[in-house]
């Protein structure tokens, strides 16, 4: 395919994704504001971390039970739930992008790494959604520790663009940590990494795993640092695993002589000649060739071939004259 037709497959690619992207936040935009039969609003949904935390470690603002969060500037709801639907629009739309970043690489790929991408694309979208997924269950205690741990003292205020702007930066960091063991998965199928790599560079992974998920954490508290690094590492024990039944699969069909290294010579055994039964005989040292004989004359014995050099005939003349 020329480099113009990639071009524009790719302009197609990025145009149906970006088409799922703004679809889904126009709805997610609608859901924001309104519940969908039993289940309730957006709003209601991203702020109830929020509003589980006990009242005295949070402002109360308004009378009753009612749990709200504060603005600030005019325009600070509107450009918060854009930003809400935005979010929203990505997360729920990760099928199709992924799907049209898989179709753009499939027609380089062969046909057992493209059934490979259909189980890794839908992988993708499940890890991303469920990594997000987790990150809303731990944003209650980690709120929960944030605000109450000076409550005696002071009320933390927060506004809409704080609050979600920190829930938001939660679950994107999850969904997108939730894709490294993916990834090592997919170097393994690839060739790139094998099960003896990464099961020697295991305790490294762990470490900078926990590293990542401290440096990587919004709020910096230990819930959301722990649960990050728990769960991405038992999902790389489970790729360092699926690394070691696909290595161990592909050794056993792979031809033994293919294992030889380049460099190395492969051990040639001694043979010599085929022998009565079809096989290759023992070498040994090669015998004096016999003497090249003449035909014999008939009723006589051969002769040796007289290897002489040629004579003069008799009458004078070349040795050569009989060679036309």
């Amino acid at each position: 395919m020329p480099l113009i037709e990639h071009i524009y497959e790719l302009r197609t690619r990025l145009l149906i994704a970006m088409a799922a992207i703004v679809v889904f936040m126009g709805f997610g935009f609608w859901w924001y504001g309104s519940g969908i039969g039993v289940i309730p609003s957006l709003g209601e949904i991203l702020t109830g971390p929020y509003c589980d935390i006990p009242p005295g470690a949070r402002l109360q603002l308004g009378d009753g039970d009612q749990c709200r969060l504060l603005a600030t500037g005019p325009f600070e709801q509107f450009m918060l739930r854009l930003k809400v639907s935005a979010t929203a629009g990505i997360v729920i739309s990760s099928p199709v992008w992924l799907y049209q970043l898989w179709a753009f690489i499939t027609p380089g790929l062969h046909k057992n790494e493209k059934r490979y991408g259909i189980v890794f694309t839908t992988l993708a979208a499940v890890l991303f959604i469920g990594g997000a997924v987790l990150a809303y269950i731990v944003i209650v205690h980690a709120l929960e520790f944030l605000l109450s741990i000076g409550d005696n003292v002071q009320t933390t205020a927060l506004s809409g663009t704080q609050y979600f702007t920190f829930l938001i930066q939660l679950i994107l960091i999850f969904g997108v940590s939730f894709e490294i063991p993916l990834l090592l998965a997919m170097l393994n199928v690839a060739g790139v990494l094998s099960y003896e790599m990464l099961a020697k560079s295991r305790r490294g992974i762990i470490m900078g795993i926990f590293v990542f998920a401290a440096v990587a954490s919004p709020g910096q508290d230990p819930f959301s640092m722990l649960a990050l690094a728990v769960a991405v590492c038992i999902l790389v024990e489970f790729s360092i695993q699926f690394a070691r039944l696909h290595d161990k699969r592909k050794k056993k069909a792979r031809a033994e002589w293919l294992e030889v290294d380049d460099e190395s010579a492969s051990p040639i055994e001694a043979s010599g000649g085929i022998d009565s039964s079809g096989g290759i005989g023992a070498s040994g040292p090669l015998g004096r060739p016999a003497p090249v004989r003449t035909s014999a004359p008939a009723g006589g014995a051969a002769t040796p071939h007289n290897s002489s050099p040629l004579q003069a005939p008799t009458g004078g003349g070349s040795p050569y004259d009989d060679i036309t």
